[in-house]
């Protein structure tokens, strides 16, 4: 599944808060942290920098460099930034295969 999304379409999809979790979570699980961080960057923008900024208590120049493709900002900035969208962590167990019961 590819999250290749316009503009519109992201006002059109994302109008709650949990449909914005679904998004950062569906882009993770489809394509790692390149694509939640890239998903995660077009949100930001949409809601606005300045806000976030406000919210999260962070520069807004942070916030540009923190988004940048590439960047791996560190976990404090990314629970800043969940935090100012009404967001969290949540961490869970991954599915797994059958365990052979002769192991």
């Amino acid at each position: 599944m590819g999250l290749n999304l316009r503009k519109v379409e992201i006002r059109q999809l994302l109008q709650s808060d949990e449909d914005i979790a679904l998004f950062l979570d569906e882009a993770y699980q489809e394509g790692g942290s390149e694509l939640f961080m890239n998903c995660l960057e077009i949100i930001v923008r949409e809601v606005g920098m300045s806000i976030i900024s406000e919210k999260s208590g962070l520069g807004k120049e942070s916030l540009y460099k923190t988004l940048r493709p590439g960047k791996k900002p560190r976990f404090e900035i990314m629970v800043k930034i969940l935090d100012s969208l009404g967001l969290t962590y949540t961490i869970k167990v991954k599915a797994k295969e059958s365990i052979d019961p002769q192991l």
